[in-house]
């Protein structure tokens, strides 16, 4: 089986520069216009996590990280269309989640918490039928990314059965050569990153192509580029 496999961080829905409201829905139909098999996406509003199948047209799991600071996801939604480029996940809150193509089945979903103070980051676990296991993650920028995303690596090594294969995909906040997570993937048997990138889907237990990212232009709707991140993508088997 061959899988289309893509990760995007979407910068809470805002375009480049933040304008006052939102592209959240475009950015996810985009992402998904060409049918895509697995698609793990990160900076997401709680409020929208309700919204993915219908704006994708595939299954969706998503996991909560930063909960909403207002009594609830919709109320924090309606005060941060006020602007929410100045606003973003400030009352929002903030979650991960993974979409499979209709045709996947999902046996079980697990997720972890990978941070131990700060912004609460997550791990987003989904094992697939005929597929594998497919980790989605975010983790925090600066000192503590290659400590986080080491946690990831071992999250994962404990869900994993022996042989299955592994599909990792989210936002390192680091690039390889940086920190020693890379080189415990490579050690774990992971497939090469994508060079100076932040943005990384590598695959163990089964052949892949080589991760690359989106264009600017791919990502630009209405003259607006969309995110500051692009997705990044590969294709498995």
């Amino acid at each position: 089986m061959s899988l289309l496999v893509r990760t995007w961080n979407l910068f809470h829905g805002n375009a480049v520069p933040p304008e006052r409201r939102a592209f959240l829905d475009e950015m996810v139909r985009l992402v998904t216009a060409d049918g895509p098999d697995v698609v793990s996406l990160q900076e997401l509003p709680v409020w929208a996590l309700r919204h993915l199948e219908a704006w994708s047209g595939m299954r969706a799991v998503g996991a909560v990280a930063a909960r909403p600071r207002l009594r609830s996801a919709e109320l924090g939604r309606l005060v941060t269309e006020l602007d929410h480029g100045l606003l973003r996940s400030a009352l929002t809150g903030q979650a991960n989640a993974i979409l499979l193509a209709p045709a996947l089945r999902m046996i079980e979903e697990r997720s972890q918490v990978v941070s131990r103070g700060g912004e609460r980051r997550i791990c987003l676990a989904a094992r697939v039928d005929g597929v594998g296991l497919v980790a989605g993650f975010h983790v925090t920028s600066g000192a503590v990314a290659d400590e986080q995303l080491f946690r990831v690596v071992e999250f994962v090594d404990v869900l994993a059965e022996p042989g299955e294969p592994v599909i990792l995909a989210g936002d390192a906040n680091i690039t390889p050569g940086h920190g020693n997570a890379y080189g415990e993937l490579r050690a774990r048997g992971y497939s090469e990153p994508l060079a100076e990138s932040i943005d990384q889907i590598v695959v163990r237990g089964a052949p892949a192509s080589a991760p690359a990212a989106w264009p600017p232009a791919r990502r630009r709707a209405g003259g607006r580029l969309l995110s500051d991140h692009a997705p990044v993508e590969l294709r498995v088997g």
